[in-house]
């Protein structure tokens, strides 16, 4: 059985990591803060948004895996989790503040949207229901 879509989101969300890596590496350098936030807001903000990533990107996965192994590739699982991917970059840059601060809370929704919907999904196929 093909993990088509489990294996493009996983490897999404690899790439998703390293940039999240990168900008806090970068706002770590133009703070000149070597560990930590150093009690700088932007770090801290660029430091949220990746730990955000990290907190849900592992159950999201498991659940795309789990529903993929269970009933094949489909379109619906193909949209949710690619929805997924792009609420998580509008998150990481809504955090920034500014011009882009609604992403923050559209990323939030999509991605408890995201959750909620691939449980129920997992339940369902679970169950037989």
């Amino acid at each position: 059985m093909s993990i088509a879509i489990t294996l493009t989101i996983a490897a999404a969300a690899a790439l998703i990591n390293i940039w999240l890596m990168m900008r806090v590496g970068k706002m770590r350098l133009a703070e000149k803060v070597s560990i930590g936030d150093g009690g700088n807001e932007n770090v801290t903000r660029r430091m949220r948004a990746h730990s955000n990533f990290i907190e849900s990107a592992p159950l999201v996965l498991i659940l795309i895996a789990a529903i993929e192994l269970s009933s094949g590739t489909s379109m619906a699982l193909w949209a949710v989790s690619a929805l997924y991917i792009l609420g998580r970059i509008a998150h990481a840059l809504g955090m920034d503040g500014g011009a882009m601060e609604k992403g923050r809370l559209i990323g939030t929704i999509i991605t408890i949207l995201t959750l909620l919907g691939l449980a129920g999904w997992a339940v369902y196929i679970g169950y037989g229901l």
